[in-house]
């Protein structure tokens, strides 16, 4: 580790120069007052921008690798991961924090009810036609514990599959009795969710990824969930879809399920280098406050690529940004409290 005097600009931290670039002043800035107070005394001289980021990379490394568990909540967490707008990074956020939670010694459940199956083909589950998944799950009524399969890359994660199946059950369901219910009555027949009395074994976290529509399978989602966790990409447009979201909220809370509230809302998708970026991020903090997490996902490669190896990014390549953040939004996830 030889280090440029240079102001104190450049670090050599294990970094490649490439990560030290693109790790963003926004992943800095979720550190608190507290956090620093806890740390050991800084790697670099922290008088630069570039210092900063390069000795928070490093110290995130060494979380990360260490896999210091966190403490479990006291019940079953369920999170219903929506928005009806595409390509917000709402799939892609619900596989990587899942492996982040499950890295956090938290037990995690990832139910896809997403006719594409993304979620299954990067959490590396089989997901032919044919194969038990929630598409049985809801109109067949198949327990849950008979659809469950364990991810093979994230040890304490189990998925339930989405097949090609689930793009007609939305008519299926049409015709049935308390249609709405039938994902929640199966989460909680589930002996591992609850609270104590599920036992050592009890899932931590259970989160749903939905389709980008407001039909049926999504509504299941919202009468199952208990938090909603709201993926939201720093643009424009997104602003606007993010009100007819909470919109459909209300009207579930009123009519179907009140214990649903907005927990977390994570900005995706973030580019420091515009003005853009930061000022729908401030726009959406100014409005929900506490509820958008400090940290936000930053544009990466590696993120994007991670899938196309039926990978998550935390196993691709955990130490890059993208995981990085992930890893520090699934902190920030289990230390806020469950409940409103």
């Amino acid at each position: 580790m030889a280090a440029l005097d240079a102001g104190g600009v450049r670090t050599w931290l294990d970094t490649s120069e490439s990560e030290l670039n693109v790790v963003s002043r926004e992943t800095w800035a979720v550190r608190t007052a507290g956090d620093r107070a806890d740390e050991p005394t800084p790697l670099v001289d922290a008088s630069t921008p570039l210092a900063q980021a390069a000795e928070h990379s490093v110290l995130i490394r060494r979380g990360f690798q260490s896999g210091s568990p966190l403490p479990r909540p006291e019940r079953t967490r369920v999170f219903v991961v929506a928005n009806q707008k595409g390509g917000v990074g709402k799939t892609t956020s619900t596989v990587n924090l899942a492996a982040a939670l499950a890295h956090l010694g938290q037990r995690v459940l990832v139910i896809d009810l997403d006719p594409q199956g993304n979620a299954s083909t990067a959490l590396a589950i089989e997901h032919r036609r044919g194969v038990p998944s929630t598409y049985d799950l809801l109109v067949d009524g198949r327990p849950l514990t008979e659809v469950i399969q364990p991810c093979p890359d994230v040890p304490g994660l189990d998925v339930v599959p989405s097949t090609i199946d689930l793009a007609g059950a939305e008519i299926e369901l049409v015709s049935v009795v308390a249609r709405e219910s039938r994902l929640s009555k199966a989460i909680v027949a589930h002996p591992r969710v609850g609270g104590p009395e599920a036992g050592e074994d009890r899932y931590d976290y259970v989160l749903i990824d939905c389709p980008p529509s407001l039909g049926l399978l999504t509504l299941n989602a919202l009468v199952a969930g208990q938090e909603m966790l709201i993926p939201i990409q720093a643009e424009y447009y997104a602003l606007e879809g993010l009100g007819q979201l909470i919109e459909t909220v209300e009207m579930v809370r009123k009519h179907l399920n009140p214990a649903l509230w907005v927990s977390t809302i994570l900005v995706t998708m973030y580019d420091a280098r515009t003005r853009l970026a930061a000022g729908v991020a401030d726009e959406v903090r100014s409005h929900f406050g506490d509820q958008v997490l400090k940290t936000t996902i930053p544009r990466s490669v590696r993120v994007s690529e991670a899938p196309s190896y039926a990978q998550t990014v935390m196993t691709y390549d955990p130490g890059s940004p993208g995981a990085l953040s992930y890893l520090e939004a699934a902190r920030e996830i289990v230390t806020k409290e469950g409940r409103k």
